[in-house]
């Protein structure tokens, strides 16, 4: 390839899958990883697992230590604060500078942060839990704290509600939509999910908000008022509103890229300064008609591989397939595949009578367009194909055995499934 000097800055799942990719497909290129916040490749998603006690630290690694040497990779531990394209480089903090002739940004997503009265007096007991370091601070403060509050419902904020609960801290859990997690879930889905959740030990809260925080004297929270008027003391506040493009400390480069919510990136994942790329959940994509923001697991793995084959001669346009997640609330599995928050769209509901298992199809112009599942598992690449393939909704429903995976004792009884229509949604 023409680029032998790359430079990657970020050594999460995008930065890595990027970094072994090339060198699986180059083996001349010099390939340098940048990250000032671990010296080897953590998977975020098992966070909760090492805080929960069932993961070492180093399992959260998911390559053997050796491997970046035996891939001829070399890791710098730092934080970059300028690039050049002038002068094809990149500058750290502590002032050295890297040489580049192909650099990939790939440095993920932060916690937003929560603005409400209070916060600002907070020196200890407010956390995130994105980062190695957010585990680090979960695990220093959870012996001394006697009760939790958790404000955010989404994925991350019930990962971190279990991890509480699995301490057996009461944990309060505040969210405030109308139900839980609508951007993922029909209200029927959410009450069911919101169950789950209560049945297992947490205090959730719906259309509920943080007002205030108050702090002890020594500066740790000492708990929350919520907008009911409630006050709920806590010594540990969790903070789950979702991440944001960590792309902050580009604007002040020399050679600052385009950014609009994050670096902004055509159909080849260039961004708009010659010879630099950005992948991961740091990356907006935009084509002609859209611009698309994924920060998951998937689409940062997929934007890796992507790039490695950009810079190892590939002309291909990236085109995001449909849209896959999967995850679990407590015990409950989660599966969506394509939008299934979309608007006006027209589902069908199945749900196994008293049993936590649902599924819906919901359809667009006659055809699939998303399919949600709660507690079962279910083969993605098969829904996904039905999908581009615009099956039609009754077509699926014969065939949803098809997609169905075998599972020990956990098989949905789809035979047994009720069906019900639901009205337009959001």
């Amino acid at each position: 390839m023409a680029a032998r000097r790359v430079v990657i800055i970020g050594n999460g799942v995008a930065g890595i899958t990027a970094a072994l990719d090339i060198r699986a497909r180059d083996d001349r290129a010099e390939i340098t990883v940048v990250s000032d916040e671990s010296d080897y490749f953590i998977a975020r998603t098992a966070l909760m697992y090492a805080l929960m006690d069932k993961l070492p630290r180093k399992g959260l690694e998911p390559y053997e230590r050796h491997v970046y040497d035996r891939q001829r990779i070399t890791r710098v531990r730092g934080r970059c604060v300028d690039l050049s394209a002038k002068s094809r480089t990149v500058t750290l903090a502590d002032g050295a500078k890297l040489p580049w002739d192909a650099l990939v940004i790939a440095t993920g997503a932060r916690a937003r942060a929560l603005d409400v009265p209070g916060i600002s007096e907070v020196k200890s007991g407010v956390v995130n839990f994105v980062s190695l370091s957010d585990l680090d601070a979960c695990e220093a403060l959870i012996p001394s704290t006697r009760r939790a509050v958790v404000v955010g419902g989404g994925l991350i904020g019930v990962e971190l509600v279990e991890s509480l609960v699995h301490h057996r801290l009461p944990t309060t859990f505040v969210a405030r939509e109308k139900w839980y997690w609508p951007a993922g879930l029909c209200r029927e889905e959410g009450e069911l999910v919101a169950a789950h959740i209560r049945k297992r030990g947490a205090d959730l809260r719906i259309e509920e908000t943080i007002s205030s925080v108050s702090v002890d004297g020594s500066g740790r929270v000492s708990g929350v008022t919520l907008g009911s008027g409630d006050s709920v003391p806590c010594e540990l506040f969790g903070v789950a509103i979702g991440v944001e493009p960590d792309v902050e400390w580009l604007a002040r480069c020399e050679s600052a890229p385009v950014i609009d919510r994050g670096v902004v990136v055509d159909e080849h994942l260039r961004t708009s300064v010659d010879g630099v790329w950005a992948i991961g959940d740091c990356a907006v994509v935009r084509s002609a008609n859209r611009s698309v923001y994924e920060p998951i697991w998937y689409t940062a793995k997929r934007h890796g591989a992507f790039v490695a084959r950009q810079l190892t001669g590939s002309k291909e346009r990236y085109v995001p397939p449909v849209f896959v997640n999967s995850a679990k609330f407590f015990e409950l599995e989660y599966t969506t595949v394509g939008d299934a928050g979309e608007l006006g769209a027209r589902s069908l509901y199945l749900s196994l009578p008293n049993k936590e298992v649902t599924v819906r199809l919901i359809e667009r112009d006659g055809a699939l367009s998303a399919f949600n599942a709660i507690g079962s598992r279910w083969d993605t690449t098969v829904i996904a194909r039905w999908i581009d393939e615009q099956r039609s909704i009754d077509w699926v429903r014969s065939h949803l055995r098809e997609a169905q995976f075998d599972v020990e004792f956990g098989r949905a009884r789809i035979e047994r499934m009720v069906e019900r229509e639901l009205e337009v949604r959001q």
